[in-house]
């Protein structure tokens, strides 16, 4: 049963769709090819639609920058603890020049943004994952920036809203990535204690240690859908249980079905949701 459970495999990752430019009468257009269904979609509805596909309903992947963009009132994002940076407590080979190289193409120096914003004119503290720098892999640093963000937000008794999208644990760093799994849930445990709310948006992926941990802790967790969110991938479980798993296994529809979120929620209404949720969870609306 177990024989084939740690056999080499090729992964491909979806793209996150291509840019199509052409030239008709002497005029420019430009479209996206939508990464799951293969259909063009004109750039400027693409992006009126914060990148989803209008024919297929597949969510792009989106860059922290982007989904702030998309999820917060303009201009409200403030960072904070942006100047952290790992120091590659294995002094793992490679490593630090991976993420100069990572920080160069996407202009990010870590895996996870933090700060306070308003959503929908409500104040709270955000976090937003990247999955473009090394898969939004959690490491020392994304883990100390999301603990400190929930207790900024417990000092100022402030709602978290996190975006987690997320490989899991980063294996540079070895049982000090590990750690961060209980540090962050810790951090999450006493903001519960001080009765502020904590919302979960997992997006596409959400699996690994984050699934494990912060990913699951929320008071409400909402999922964008069709997105992949679990622990251990398809072929290792099943080679595990000698059993073959559901089409639909580890998606957001699966986990609704199940139990494990309480809503799928389209991008499009995800920022009146967010808006709802903190407004009916603040004190001055409870009073």
């Amino acid at each position: 049963m177990l024989q084939d459970l740690f056999k080499k495999a090729r992964y491909i990752s979806v793209p996150m769709g291509k840019r199509v430019v052409s030239e008709l009468e002497g005029e420019r257009h430009e479209r996206m090819v939508c990464a799951k269904c293969g259909k063009e979609i004109p750039e400027a509805k693409y992006e009126q639609l914060m990148k989803v596909c209008p024919l297929c309903g597949y969510h792009t992947r989106l860059r922290a920058d982007e989904r702030i963009a998309y999820m917060c009132d303009a201009g409200s994002f403030e960072e904070r603890y942006g100047n952290l940076r790992t120091v590659n407590p294995l002094e793992f080979e490679g490593y630090l020049e991976r993420l100069e190289k990572l920080e160069r193409a996407t202009g990010l120096n870590e895996a996870v943004k933090v700060g306070y914003a308003s959503i929908g004119g409500h104040r709270c503290a955000v976090g937003v994952m990247d999955s473009h720098f090394l898969m939004a892999s959690m490491g020392s640093v994304v883990g100390e920036r999301i603990t400190r963000l929930f207790e900024d937000a417990e000092a100022d008794g402030l709602p978290v809203v996190l975006f987690t999208a997320s490989g899991g644990a980063r294996m540079h760093e070895g049982i000090v990535s590990l750690m961060q799994m209980a540090k962050v849930s810790a951090a999450v445990g006493r903001h519960s204690e001080a009765g502020l709310l904590y919302v979960t948006v997992a997006c596409d992926p959400t699996t690994g240690g984050v699934s494990a941990s912060f990913a699951s802790l929320g008071d409400v967790i909402i999922a964008e859908p069709g997105a992949t969110i679990g622990f251990a991938g398809r072929r290792v479980i099943e080679g595990t249980i000698g059993h073959k798993l559901p089409e639909n296994f580890q998606t957001s529809e699966f986990l609704l079905e199940h139990g494990f979120v309480d809503m799928i929620t389209a991008r499009s209404e995800l920022k009146g949701t967010l808006a709802a949720l903190i407004k009916m969870h603040s004190r001055s609306y409870a009073s």
